[in-house]
């Protein structure tokens, strides 16, 4: 079975020639190497590019280990040039192993008949690393794991058991090809452990184990829920009995975003127009992974949901804030009083902007109300969706509120901007 990632694929084409290095990243087993050798490979081959003009280093094989030397592998590099007419195609995998990885990738740039594509471990080449090393001359293509779209297509049949599949064991491809419920509890419990946990620790040089360890588990088991390191430090004092400072709380967040396995959603203040420098909500890029933290345990299907609708949206492009509106009412005392109301997701695209509400069930009137209450309280003239659990079709209720059924919107991109 192959799991289709077109879209990250058209992203690899869309960027052939353009004389910027290729730096394909994410989360550890997301698929970047498949993506790389497999899927673009045989496109490029395809499209008529002579194998000989493709040069494939895997750097964390045993057969490769040689041009981890910066010298060896220019070496190798200029000798099929040589040997070859046209363009070349540099593809190179896991090549932070490469000693002074930027200064020769660049160098290769100087060479009109040089594109290079690359893809980097998570734990040692981030989203930060692209900007600051190289310096506008790196385009870096940010892989997801299996959005729902992208699983189902893959296995289809019945979507309420691909999505609790879905829901709990998450959407790496390796996961998901493991038939065995069992077996892939015992993967992503060892892959969060032996290769994640274990990644931010060893690049961050992070001495209290157990402190980042809980922090996580703090994380997973709110995910979707305002918070901030004040809270959490607070809460490892009442729970865990540590004390660890609200200072140090912030830090190891910033080493769990820099290494995908987290996703800030920062709060906007709608009307104001400006950003709320507290109380952020953090959501997991894989389900599976969050699940494996807490054992499996805790699988609330309001806030399974509105993580995979997070994930879906960044996965889209987006960028996605958590909004807060402020409203006024009439008090007991019959005085006027304010409060604030949240807005799930604030979804931006380019000049475009949509609210997104989360509602797992609308059984009633009375419900349907409630989730429309903070997306009326803005006043501007940008599309309000609600995406519901209900298996419903699409319909706009009679304050121009726009209701989208779940897999409607997970199966369907073009379904949230109609």
């Amino acid at each position: 079975m192959e799991f289709q990632r077109d879209k990250y694929l058209q992203k690899l084409i869309h960027g052939k020639e353009n004389n910027l290095v290729k730096i394909v990243t994410g989360i550890r087993r997301c698929g970047k190497s498949y993506l790389l050798f497999n899927l673009f490979k045989r496109h490029l081959l395809e499209s008529g590019v002579p194998d000989t003009n493709i040069v494939s280093l895997t750097l964390d094989d045993w057969d490769s280990q040689e041009y981890r030397d910066p010298n060896r592998f220019m070496q190798h590099v200029s000798k099929r040039l040589k040997e070859t007419e046209g363009r070349c195609f540099i593809l190179v995998d896991e090549v932070q192993l490469l000693d002074r990885f930027v200064e020769v990738l660049l160098s290769l740039m100087h060479n009109d008949r040089c594109d290079v594509y690359v893809t980097g471990s998570n734990s040692r080449f981030l989203s930060s690393d692209v900007v600051t090393e190289f310096r506008g001359r790196g385009d870096e293509i940010r892989l997801s794991p299996l959005s729902f779209s992208e699983y189902y297509a893959a296995f289809g049949g019945d979507k309420d058991t691909s999505m609790r599949l879905y829901s709990i064991y998450g959407g790496l491809p390796q996961v998901a090809l493991i038939d065995d419920v069992s077996k892939k509890k015992t993967f992503l419990k060892n892959l969060f452990q032996s290769t994640y946990l274990r990644d931010v620790i060893e690049r961050n040089k992070v001495h209290n184990d157990e402190g980042l360890e809980e922090l996580v588990k703090i994380l997973a088991s709110a995910i979707g829920s305002p918070t901030n390191p004040k809270k959490i430090a607070d809460t490892f004092k009442s729970v865990s009995h540590q004390s660890i400072t609200d200072k140090t709380i912030s830090v190891y967040i910033s080493h769990l975003l820099d290494a995908y396995i987290i996703q800030e959603a920062v709060r906007y203040d709608v009307k104001g127009r400006k950003y709320i420098g507290s109380n952020s909500k953090y959501y997991f890029c894989d389900m599976g992974i969050r699940n494996a933290i807490i054992n499996f345990r805790q699988q609330e299907p309001t806030h399974i949901m509105e993580n995979v609708i997070y994930n879906e949206l960044v996965g889209r492009g987006y960028s996605v804030d958590v909004g807060n509106v402020e409203t006024w009412y009439t008090n007991a005392q019959g005085k006027s009083a304010r409060a604030y109301l949240e807005i799930d997701f604030v979804v931006n695209n380019d000049d475009e902007r949509i609210y997104v509400q989360s509602a797992y069930s609308m059984p009633t009137r009375e419900k349907v109300a409630q989730e429309q209450k903070s997306l009326l309280s803005i006043k501007d003239g940008f599309r309000k969706v609600i995406v519901t659990g209900d298996n419903v079709a699409p319909w706009t209720t009679d304050e121009g509120i726009r209701i989208i059924n779940y897999y409607d919107f997970l199966l369907d991109e073009k379904l949230l901007f109609n």
